[in-house]
């Protein structure tokens, strides 16, 4: 129907008090520019409800699952919007929803009046709806609870709208609300969880990975440079700061003791993240680690891999298991992109029997047989950015 318009509902946007409009405008904005490339719409927001208008012929399906993957958006509400005449909502509840309400057996009707200057009260509105819907498809019942189908009628200022059920979204808050982050993204599971998690909380996400060719190959490169694509469909695009990491593990491996190589690349991981993201305005890291899952991610491994960082170190995946992990990660769209068999820098010189409780003195001086400084600055000096955008990269 020409008339089709989607309601974007907000979650926790409504509880923001006097912060309430910046964090709208930002949502507003963002879903703008999502929608901009399939076509034009009228987007604007009433009374915590975004309301995404087509027009000229512009796609509903397709900008109902973009708007599916905003964060900051709860629930997304395929709707025909008509007049606030009671006569009218009856006949756009049975036309609109006739594909629904022929193949349901039961439905109940739910029903918002935002504009108090509506003749009927929601109880009765939902009765007469409920009313029109049961001449017009005989098969039905209504079922209060646990019913196949949820009619739902809300009068609002400017229409009235007629909708059954609602798509969830992907809720937390508005991308850059809350600042921006640099995200340690591997080739694994774990990172593009973690990425995700933190911007649901409305962080803007950069990524910085680490690329030890020919150790790595480019299958592994192009691998993780998906995988920020498919998180850009979520946060919007994401630059990822490709660092040359080959010279700094050929040093650990030449010149330190074995089973400390993974927890002193990781110290130079750091290192260089936080340089990077401060270059880039980032105030804080983030990290897919989980407590204990392997010998780098022991409480005391964190604790020394944690020593070399001013910024914050943000682990949302830190208390999860595996399962929870590859959970999301499939919910999100990553798991598949994850396991192909392409290995990343952290699986280059593991050690064969890697120390699980590392002491820091012990790490400093093996640290003192390398020039610390000077390989952070070689790596810094030759990261290569990529901008990875929903469905493609760009440089």
């Amino acid at each position: 129907m020409n008339n089709e318009v989607l309601l974007l509902k907000c979650g926790e946007l409504v509880l923001k008090g006097l912060n309430r409009a910046r964090f709208e405008d930002r949502l507003l904005a963002i879903v703008r520019r999502r929608l901009a490339p399939l076509g034009e719409y009228n987007v604007y927001a009433i009374q915590s409800t975004l309301y995404v208008e087509p027009l000229n012929g512009a796609p509903v399906d397709q900008a109902l699952e973009v708007c599916r993957k905003i964060f900051g958006v709860v629930a997304i509400c395929r709707a025909c919007s008509c007049e606030k005449d009671m006569a009218k909502i009856q006949q756009a509840a049975v036309e609109y929803l006739k594909d629904t309400m022929a193949h349901t057996a039961t439905f109940r009707c739910q029903a918002k009046r935002s504009d108090k200057r509506f003749p009927l009260k929601s109880p009765e509105i939902a009765r007469e709806v409920g009313g029109a819907l049961l001449a017009a498809y005989p098969q039905l019942k209504v079922q209060m609870d646990g019913a196949q189908t949820e009619v739902h009628i809300e009068v609002r200022d400017k229409s009235a709208y007629v909708y059954a059920d609602r798509v969830h979204g992907a809720g937390g808050m508005p991308t850059g609300t809350n600042g921006r982050a640099m995200l340690l993204l591997s080739g694994g599971i774990d990172s593009p969880v973690a990425g995700h998690m933190m911007a649901k909380r409305g962080l803007e996400l950069e990524a910085v990975h680490f690329f030890s060719y020919p150790y790595t190959s480019q299958e592994a490169k192009q691998k993780t440079l998906h995988l920020a694509e498919l998180l850009a469909e979520y946060c919007g695009p994401v630059r990822v700061h490709v660092v040359p990491f080959t010279k700094v593990q050929g040093q650990i491996r030449r010149n330190c003791q074995e089973d400390l190589f993974t927890v002193l690349m990781r110290r130079f991981m750091m290192r260089i993240a936080e340089q990077v993201a401060r270059q880039r305005g980032c105030g804080a890291l983030i990290t897919g680690e989980s407590l204990g899952q392997v010998a780098s991610q022991t409480m005391e491994a964190i604790g020394v891999t944690n020593a070399v960082c001013q910024l914050p170190v943000l682990r949302p995946a830190i208390g999860m298991d595996k399962e929870e992990i590859v959970a999301i990660a499939r919910r999100i769209g990553t798991f598949e992109t994850s396991i192909l068999p392409y290995e990343d820098c952290c699986t280059v010189f593991t050690p064969r029997h890697p120390q699980t409780k590392p002491k820091l003195d012990k790490v400093l001086e093996e640290e003192a047989k390398l020039d610390v400084a000077a390989l952070v600055e070689q790596a810094v000096a030759g990261v290569e950015t990529i901008l990875c955008q929903p469905g493609g990269q760009a440089l």
